[in-house]
């Protein structure tokens, strides 16, 4: 009778928490970046525990933390990438964490995930249910100051900050490579949480203090990953009788608790309701009134196109898509819809959409993806706009995840000069000029022709040689000089297709299954003379070019121009004019590679 007692004024004291008003965790500060560590980011590791029905397969996982199956697979001493996984099993989850500047005066180190919402979704639930408190909702609200937590959308494109820190100078030197993130359970003590990760109780006190709470998530200072025990599947079945006998006693004693819990708190849930009704109404006419003075604002900034495009109704939109069915997500919130006997791609969007629409009112070349129409819906607070379908998906799916047609040496130089010409277009045709900030694959698309277009203009800024503190991007694409600085150029864009072009020759992805970026292993290994150069080049070349007959020197051509396009320094880096002029000039041949820079023209001429 104790312990249902106990068990009960538990429950009572969460619901009490949880029915407050949300004030911020009193332990924020934690998060802070540390004032004297080395680098502005780092790579570490959080313990992550597999729970729930959706969260017992690695792909699963590997996609809510947009990382590979074998990233999370090898410091998880898990042998099997296809394996179920069981309830509770252990992994750790590779992280990129990084200081970042919430406002004046805070800045706090995360790793930052995109999360796209779905029905039924809030902050908090998408930080206790998926995350298992690795973050939780105050810190989602700092990180996304212009989403009203209250009226999310399906579709929607959120930050959620992993809490994550660095190791500092001195922790380095004593033999600190990683501060593991893990979640302080109910039952844990510092000292065993120091026994299970092979660390220190006065370590893990000196970097966290000493008022550790159940749930907070606590930096464990290692010099290597421990090892992890993982469950084989005979060691599994031999104790589920005893499990399930298990679970009914428990489910019978829970039923009975929950029967008075639920008795006590239905008078004060119909109490909370009628406050909270006021309340409610308050905000909705609030909301309200937003939406209208948004709408009449974004209406007033799309006025130029509404002749150049076309308008449609939120309803065609829907019938289009099946009411935007998830069968028919091509990627993250675009749908393929079909209108009036053609197929489209339809890009489900907040208000934020009028930046981008402003931006693809004024372009307009073959090798972007062209905007067919757009829709403002007042109701939802959406933007939708509708874009023209391609047929052959993106070129991250036809170079890494296509089991079948491989692309041809000559198809793949055919799509490098497209998306050059789309990049050149964009930044010396346009008044200002417009830096795309997310060239990367899976943001190339190709038609029916196996011609290549760029899509995506969502982080695109018009103008440039700017400075952000709101670093966004794509892990092995993102510029030097923009994720330490966060200087916009158009030298930024110049990098990301550079390393596309590495894409290319090598048929690897961007980013290996250590984490390490394409273009850090080709800073280290391509060096020496020519004939060195195109010795290590054969290794490094895509196997199914290799079974062609083109030329090495045609490789060699465009990995010269992969290797400018790299540079860390912006100003070493070629013109998209450049190397557009260089790509079409294949037979033209050159393999001048410099430490101080690269003129496609200059070794043309020669």
């Amino acid at each position: 009778m104790t312990l249902l007692l106990i068990f009960f004024l538990l429950h009572l004291h969460n619901f009490l928490q949880l029915s407050s008003p949300q004030t911020l965790p009193r332990n924020i500060t934690s998060y802070a970046c540390n004032l004297n560590q080395t680098a502005p980011s780092c790579q570490t590791y959080a313990f992550f525990r597999a729970m729930g029905p959706n969260q017992l397969d690695l792909t699963s996982i590997s996609d809510l933390f947009s990382v590979s199956r074998p990233m999370i697979a090898k410091p998880s001493n898990l042998t099997s990438l296809n394996s179920p996984l069981f309830p509770n099993q252990a992994l750790f989850i590779p992280l990129t964490c990084t200081c970042n500047s919430v406002n004046t005066t805070t800045s706090l180190s995360y790793a930052k995930l995109n999360y796209t919402i779905k029905k039924g979704d809030t902050f908090y639930l998408v930080s206790t249910n998926l995350f298992h408190f690795l973050t939780n909702y105050q810190s989602v609200e700092i990180v996304n100051p212009t989403l009203v937590p209250i009226n999310l959308t399906v579709g929607q494109d959120v930050i959620f900050p992993i809490f994550c820190k660095c190791p500092t100078k001195t922790q380095l030197q004593n033999n600190v490579n990683y501060l593991i993130s893990y979640v302080f359970q109910p039952f844990d003590t510092i000292s065993s949480i120091a026994s299970r990760f092979r660390s220190t109780t006065s370590s893990i006190v000196e970097v966290n203090g000493d008022e550790i709470r159940a749930w907070d998530t606590v930096f464990v200072p290692v010099s290597r990953l421990p090892d992890l025990t993982q469950p084989s599947p005979i060691s599994v079945s031999s104790h589920q009788m005893s499990d399930r006998r298990g679970e009914v006693i428990g489910l019978a004693l829970g039923l009975g608790v929950c029967g008075v819990f639920l008795i006590f708190i239905g008078g004060f849930w119909v109490y909370r309701e009628l406050l909270w009704k006021k309340k409610v109404g308050k905000i909705g006419n609030d909301i309200e009134s937003k939406k209208f003075e948004v709408e009449v604002s974004l209406m007033a900034d799309v006025s130029d196109c509404l002749d150049k495009y076309k308008v449609y109704k939120v309803e065609e939109l829907y019938e289009a898509t099946d009411g935007f069915d998830e069968r028919l997500v091509i990627q993250g919130s675009v749908f393929k819809g079909y209108i009036d006997g053609k197929y489209y791609a339809i890009k489900k969007m907040k208000w934020n959409a009028c930046e981008e629409l402003k931006i693809l009112q004024k372009v307009n070349h073959g090798n972007l993806v062209m905007l067919e129409g757009f829709c403002i819906d007042s109701n939802d607070a959406n933007c939708y706009l509708v874009y023209e379908y391609l047929e052959n998906g993106s070129l991250y799916t036809r170079l890494h995840a296509s089991k079948t047609e491989r692309l041809s040496w000559r198809r793949r130089l055919r799509i490098a000069v497209d998306i050059a010409n789309g990049l050149q277009y964009i930044h010396e045709h346009t008044i200002p000029r417009v830096v795309h900030k997310d060239i990367k694959s899976s943001n190339i698309l190709l038609d029916a022709h196996m011609r290549a277009k760029i899509a995506n203009f969502g982080l695109a800024k018009s103008g440039c040689n700017a400075i952000t503190r709101h670093i966004v991007g794509t892990q092995g694409y993102v510029a030097p000089e923009y994720f330490s600085d966060g200087i916009v150029s158009t030298k930024m864009d110049v990098f990301s297709f550079g390393v596309i072009l590495l894409e290319l020759v090598s048929g690897r992805e961007a980013v290996n299954e250590e984490g390490k970026a394409l273009w850090v292993e080709v800073h280290e290994n391509f060096t020496g003379n020519d004939q060195q150069l195109k010795h290590k080049l054969k290794g490094f070349i895509d196997d199914v070019v290799l079974r062609e007959s083109c030329s090495i020197d045609s490789v060699m051509n465009v990995m010269s121009i992969a290797i400018a396009s790299v540079h860390r320094d912006p100003s070493k880096r070629p013109s998209m004019v450049d190397i557009v002029y260089a790509l079409c000039k294949t037979h033209d041949l050159f393999t001048d590679i410099s430490e101080d820079g690269y003129s496609p023209r200059q070794v043309l001429a020669r």
